[in-house]
């Protein structure tokens, strides 16, 4: 209760002072008067969600708009204030110096025009994350990208020369609200026309039963080499409360099931040959392994028990921390792995080709994109659906399309 009258204490006062920047900017009553609406209906509706708020009863889509809304709210006020802070720390020793050399008259107007000036800037600048935002939760949640990569390998097998793989990554089923964008992106999917498809982790955000929904369209998913999935994080059910240990490995079985009546095959610590015409490459499936109060169950060397030294290694492994930590330095040379669980923070500022930018990048080295380490390539996918914030600004649901070649990349 303590925490809630702080949280909501600091958040008036630092909208209070953000509101003498508006009042600065306009006089007219109806306009005040809404931004005081708007503000108590987005922290009233926030703390109506989340008080009392048990995580395993499940994360609904109110809760989810609740959070957007407050964000959308929360990260312009900062900027206002920000600004207006910084504005005062040069603006009151000046007021001061000011009326001790022009008089107070003189003073009074010219820091009365400073203040509504610096005002304009701040709305103006808080202006462009909240519309960003608003628009990452209308639109950008769907704004599905398909993003394609040509990667040449030397000692990829003649046979799967021009082999195309599409990788799907954190559907997270439990969060959508719109069937028809998600028919819409499972046909783009299929449009691909890939040779495989390979999903690497969190089909749901709790439950198998968040999937039922969507079992169908799903299951329309086509490749000629057939669909695969590894588990991630959120898959086993450890963010909720269950009644039994039992009941918790019932929910993984259910969802083990589904996934299987949607025509994925599912592996678990185990590996997959990928045949044509006399030649293979292996499809290595480890478990979710991660660091930080995260699932270590993925075992890369169970995975990979039956695949030869020699073979063409493509890995699934949910979360790219374990690339970095075990992967690249294992004894076998693992030439891709596929990974997710970043969702590249669901916010960001991203150019292709140019520029990438999220504050994920300072929790985990490897969080969107292609990278390299000892001649070994990664793809961290950015998520197919969103969690939490029900929304994406500037990282887009993203739908991998990866071109296998023979041969060297063209300098």
């Amino acid at each position: 209760m303590i925490r809630w009258i702080i949280f909501i204490v600091i958040f008036l006062v630092a909208d209070y002072y953000a509101f003498q920047a508006f009042r600065t900017v306009t006089k007219n009553n109806i306009l005040l008067a809404l931004y005081w609406v708007i503000t108590l209906f987005v922290l009233g509706n926030f703390v109506f969600q989340f008080y009392g708020f048990n995580r395993s009863d499940g994360f609904s889509h109110t809760h989810g708009y609740a959070v957007g809304f407050l964000i959308a709210v929360a990260v312009p006020l900062i900027l206002v204030v920000g600004v207006m802070l910084l504005e005062d720390v040069f603006r009151v020793p000046q007021a001061i110096y000011r009326y001790f050399t022009e008089g107070q008259s003189d003073n009074r107007q010219y820091m009365s025009s400073r203040r509504q000036f610096i005002s304009k800037i701040a709305l103006g600048l808080a202006a462009i994350p909240f519309a960003s935002i608003i628009y990452g939760i209308y639109k950008g949640r769907y704004n599905y990208k398909v993003l394609k990569y040509t990667m040449y390998f030397e000692d990829l097998p003649e046979a799967f020369d021009g082999y195309k793989l599409t990788q799907l990554s954190d559907i997270h089923s439990g969060s959508f609200d719109d069937m028809e964008k998600v028919e819409y992106a499972v046909d783009l999917i299929n449009e691909q026309d890939s040779d495989v498809i390979l999903f690497t982790g969190d089909m749901v955000n709790n439950k198998a039963e968040e999937l039922i929904p969507y079992k169908s369209v799903f299951g329309r998913l086509k490749a000629k080499d057939g669909l695969y999935s590894v588990l991630g994080n959120h898959d086993y059910g450890d963010y909720v409360k269950w009644d039994s240990a039992e009941a918790q490995k019932k929910n993984l079985d259910d969802l083990k099931a589904i996934q299987k009546e949607m025509g994925f095959n599912m592996l678990l610590n185990e590996t997959k040959f990928l045949e044509k015409n006399g030649e293979r490459i292996a499809l290595v499936g480890v478990e979710n392994w991660g660091i930080g109060g995260f699932k270590q169950a993925g075992d890369l060397k169970k995975a990979s028990q039956f695949v030869d030294a020699d073979d063409f290694k493509i890995l699934m492994s949910h979360d790219p921390t374990h690339w970095e930590k075990q992967v690249i330095d294992d004894d076998y040379h693992y030439h891709l792995t596929l990974s997710g669980h970043t969702h590249g923070m669901q916010f960001g500022i991203e150019i292709p080709g140019w520029f990438k930018w999220s504050p994920v990048k300072w929790r985990y080295k490897y969080w969107a994109g292609i990278y390299k380490e000892k001649d070994q390539f990664i793809n961290v996918n950015r998520g197919f659906g969103y969690l939490a914030f029900p929304g994406r600004v500037g990282i887009w649901p993203e739908i991998t399309v990866i071109e296998l070649k023979k041969g060297q990349a063209e300098a």
